[in-house]
């Protein structure tokens, strides 16, 4: 028989489990240590790398005395509710020295004034669009049957095409509402021009992680955190806390992966609607592509 636990006493639980983890790091460690860390947010859009990345900071907490206090997204409610502002703000500053969290936060205020602050310490994921493009219409129609597009993209268009087409463009329909690939970029892109993030490419963190972690470590290194082991030994630290699979969402993460679904109507569509997007990001020169 299945115990029914309240919402508000599996709150209460995971409070105290999180203080009591706080507890467990600082006696371990040294809670002057600790005191000196920042507090660190994995960030990212939907679909381009936040269950990777949170489980490398997860990592942390096997070189320092990180702590993961064990939340949802700092976006999102104990009960999958989509938070406001004024929410997410909140949880934002109830993270204390050490802690590690992760979420969906774009680019305006609050958020960039806070997250700029000394105290955190924000490392930004971005991808490739056209490979988050299709990862969201994977996880949207086979993943997440609960999805505010599922039932447009299965029952109203007929094949991949299609789909790919309406989230390039975006959708304004009463049963489904979807900003396009471009609106979604221009509200995150703002943590590419603020200093105080570091920005890390998905990609390197599947094809060149001691690239990404040596970045992720010497910016930590430079908020507070002080490596006790020789950066080799670090390295290996992170790499063995990636277990894809743990994630919900995960289905194949191999950057590139567009060239297998995108047609040449997509690659018109997206060029037509992002195509310098995809030069300012980096990932190509010029829409020859």
């Amino acid at each position: 028989m299945t115990t029914f636990v309240p919402l508000f006493i599996k709150i209460l639980l995971k409070r105290a489990r999180w203080q009591g983890r706080r507890w467990m790091a600082a006696l371990r460690w040294g809670a002057r240590y600790q005191a000196c860390l920042p507090a660190v947010l994995g960030n990212a859009m939907p679909k381009s790398g936040s269950h990777l990345i949170i489980q490398v900071l997860q990592g942390l907490t096997r070189l320092g005395p990180f702590v993961n206090p064990g939340f949802p997204p700092v976006n999102r409610s104990e009960d999958n509710r989509k938070l406001d502002d004024s929410e997410i703000l909140r949880n934002l500053q109830r993270l204390q020295a050490g802690d590690i969290a992760y979420g969906y936060i774009q680019a305006h205020e609050p958020f960039v004034s806070l997250l700029t602050q000394p105290k955190y310490a924000t490392i930004f994921v971005y991808r490739d669009p056209r490979d988050m493009l299709v990862s969201h219409v994977f996880y949207a129609t086979q993943i997440h049957h609960g999805h505010g597009m599922h039932h447009y993209y299965t029952q109203r268009l007929q094949d991949m095409e299609q789909r790919l087409n309406a989230a390039i463009y975006g959708v304004n329909e009463p049963d489904a509402q979807l900003a396009g690939v471009r609106q979604k970029y221009l509200d995150y892109l703002g943590w590419l021009e603020t200093p105080a993030v570091l920005c890390v490419r998905f990609e390197d963190l599947i094809l060149n992680r001691q690239k990404a972690f040596r970045a992720i470590l010497d910016y930590l290194q430079e908020r507070g955190f002080e490596l006790r082991v020789p950066q080799h030994q670090a390295f290996k630290v992170l790499e063995e806390a990636i277990v894809p699979k743990r994630s919900g969402t995960y289905r194949k993460a191999q950057p590139g992966n567009w060239r297998e679904y995108f047609t040449e109507a997509n690659k018109e569509a997206f060029k037509a609607v992002a195509g310098d997007l995809l030069i300012r990001l980096g990932y190509e020169k010029d829409n020859n592509w």
